[in-house]
């Protein structure tokens, strides 16, 4: 298989779960950003898990969080995580293997 972008079918169940510093306003942002992402790529076919990582240490340690925000995809294989800044959504979809493309189809 190549490195590139799978195409991501109708079957696809997105399971993400996205660690936040409180209520940072970077770890805000990102949480809309994501939100609005996902409403417009993959509409009705994620689960979105925030996971305040002041709150819940003990997820974000089980996990290996080490900065946030940082996203995790959970499902569909394989795991991927990105770190940082999330309001580029270009990166974001590569992350996430999504292709725009193909979701216009």
């Amino acid at each position: 298989m190549s490195g590139g972008i799978a195409p991501s079918g109708a079957q696809d169940r997105y399971s993400l779960r996205l660690f936040v510093a409180g209520t940072a306003p970077r770890s805000l942002r990102a949480v809309e950003f994501l939100r609005r992402v996902c409403e417009t790529h993959i509409p009705n076919r994620y689960e979105l898990e925030i996971v305040d990582i002041y709150q819940q240490p003990d997820l974000a340690e089980r996990d290996g969080i080490l900065a946030a925000p940082t996203l995790l995809k959970v499902a569909p294989l394989p795991e991927r995580r990105i770190s940082g800044d999330l309001l580029d959504e270009d990166r974001l979809l590569r992350v996430l293997e999504i292709d725009p493309a193909m979701e216009a189809r």
